[in-house]
C-alpha cells in the first residue's frame, strides 16, 4: 500500500485523474455542443503549454515562438483537409478544378509540387509531428551548440515567428494568405461538422492530452528530468560534470514543438481553418502567458491555466467587448504578481497545508477522550521502588570514670 501511495505521488497522478474526470465526464456533461467545442479548441492550445513546462520550467529555456510549430502542425493538417475538400468534382466551377480555390483566385494552374503528398494522410499525420521537430532542431541545434541562450534565444524565436508569419501572408497562391485556410469539411469522407463529429473530436483531443502529460510526467521522472533542472540552475556545473548541455537542451526543444505540432492539427480539425494569426509574436505571448497563469513547473496546471485564460477572454470578450483587453491584462498582471507559482503553487502552498491541516484535525477529534478517573489515576500513580533504609548507629556511650554508670550521672 505504501509503494501505491509513492509511486501516485510521485507522478502526480491524483491531479491527472481530477483532471480527467473534469474533462471526460463533467464538462461534456454540463455544456452544450457549441461550448464544448470551445474547449476543445482551448485544449489544443494546451499542447503548447505544457511543451512550455518542459522547456521553460524544466529546461530553463523561454521560447517566445512557440507559435511557430503549433502553426506548422496546423498547416500540415489544413492542407490534407483542403485537398480532400478540393475534389474535381466540388471545384468544378473553377478555372482549374482539383486545386484549392486560393491557388485557381491566384492564376495557378496545377498542384505545386510539395502539396502532392499531403494527398496521403498517414504522410500528413507524420508531417504534423516531424516538420515542427525538425525546424525546432535546426533552430535549437545552431543556437544551444552555440551556447545561445537567455534572453537572445527568444528574441531569435520571436524573428522566427515574425519570418515565418510574412512569408505565409506572401505566398498567398501557395497557402492561402492571410485568410488561411478555410472550408476545411471532411476528414476521409468523414464530415467533422456534425455534433457527433464535435464530440468524437472533443474525446480525442482529451485523450491525446492526457497521453502527451503522462509522457512528460515520465521523462521529468527520470534521468533526462533531473538534468534538465540541474541545467536550470547550475549549467556549467552539469557541463563540466561531463554531460552535453546543448543536446538536451535540444531535445527538449524538439518535444515541445511536436506537441506544438499536434495541438495545431487538432485546431484545425476542430474549428475547421487555419490560418497565419495563430502563428505570429502575438500567439506565441499568449501561450506563454497560459503556461505562466497555470504554473510553469506544473502540467496539469499549465491545462487549468489553458482553460482559465482563454476562458476568461471568451467571458470578457461577450460581456465587456470594448474592455476586455484591459480585464484580460488585468487578470495576467494580478495572477502573476499575487501567486509568482501560478495557480499550481496556490495549490501546493495554500490549499494542500490546508488539507493536511483539517485531516490531522479530524483524526485528533475522532481519537475517543480517556475517562477523567483513569486519567486522574495515570496522573497520580508513581512508580515505586524498594529502598532499602539502613538503621541510625547507636550513639557511642560517653567516656565515664570508672566504676560510674550512666544512671547514676
Amino acid at each position: 500500500m505504501n509503494a501505491l501511495k509513492a509511486w501516485i505521488l510521485r507522478y502526480q497522478l491524483a491531479s491527472l485523474v481530477l483532471l480527467t474526470v473534469l474533462l471526460a465526464l463533467v464538462l461534456p456533461l454540463a455544456l452544450d455542443i457549441f461550448r464544448l467545442n470551445l474547449v476543445g479548441k482551448y485544449l489544443t492550445y494546451a499542447f503548447v503549454a505544457i511543451g512550455l513546462v518542459m522547456v521553460w520550467g524544466y529546461g530553463g529555456v523561454l521560447s517566445l515562438g512557440q507559435g511557430v510549430f503549433f502553426g506548422l502542425g496546423g498547416y500540415a493538417m489544413a492542407m490534407f483537409l483542403k485537398l480532400e475538400a478540393s475534389d474535381p468534382i466540388s471545384t468544378k466551377i473553377q478555372s482549374t478544378p482539383g486545386i484549392p480555390d486560393f491557388m485557381d483566385w491566384n492564376q495557378i494552374t496545377e498542384l505545386p509540387s510539395f502539396w502532392v503528398p499531403f494527398k496521403s494522410l498517414p504522410f500528413s499525420l507524420a508531417a504534423v509531428i516531424v516538420v515542427p521537430a525538425l525546424l525546432a532542431w535546426l533552430i535549437s541545434f545552431a543556437m544551444f551548440k552555440r551556447r545561445v541562450g537567455g534572453v537572445y534565444f527568444a528574441i531569435i524565436t520571436q524573428a522566427v515567428a515574425l519570418i515565418l508569419t510574412v512569408l505565409i501572408i506572401g505566398q498567398q497562391g501557395y497557402t492561402g494568405g492571410v485568410n488561411g485556410m478555410t472550408d476545411l469539411k471532411t476528414l476521409w469522407g468523414w464530415d467533422t461538422r456534425t455534433d457527433s463529429a464535435k464530440y468524437i473530436l472533443y474525446y480525442v483531443c482529451v485523450a491525446l492530452l492526457i497521453g502527451s502529460i503522462v509522457l512528460c510526467r515520465w521523462i521529468q521522472t527520470g534521468k533526462v528530468g533531473t538534468l534538465l533542472l540541474a541545467m536550470r540552475d547550475k549549467e556549467d556545473r552539469v557541463r563540466f560534470s561531463g554531460y552535453d548541455v546543448a543536446n538536451f537542451k535540444i531535445f527538449t526543444f524538439c518535444l515541445a514543438a511536436a506537441l506544438s505540432g499536434i495541438g495545431g492539427a487538432l485546431f484545425s480539425l476542430q474549428v475547421g481553418f487555419m490560418s497565419p494569426s495563430f502563428v505570429g509574436i502575438v500567439p506565441s505571448i499568449e501561450m506563454v502567458i497560459y503556461a505562466a497563469v497555470g504554473g510553469r513547473m506544473s502540467l496539469v496546471g499549465a491545462v487549468y491555466g489553458t482553460l482559465l485564460v482563454n476562458a476568461g477572454k471568451t467571458f470578457f470578450s461577450e460581456s465587456f467587448p470594448e474592455a476586455w483587453l484591459f480585464l484580460m491584462a488585468g487578470l495576467f498582471i494580478g495572477v502573476t504578481m499575487a501567486f509568482p507559482m501560478g495557480l499550481a503553487g496556490l495549490w501546493e502552498s495554500h490549499v494542500v497545508p490546508w488539507w493536511k491541516g483539517r485531516r490531522e484535525a479530524l483524526r485528533q477529534a475522532s481519537v475517543p477522550p480517556r475517562p477523567v478517573a483513569e486519567a486522574a489515576t495515570a496522573a497520580n500513580a508513581v512508580p515505586t521502588a524498594s529502598v532499602s533504609v539502613a538503621p541510625a548507629p547507636a550513639p557511642a556511650p560517653d567516656a565515664l570514670p570508672d566504676g560510674v554508670s550512666r544512671q547514676g550521672a
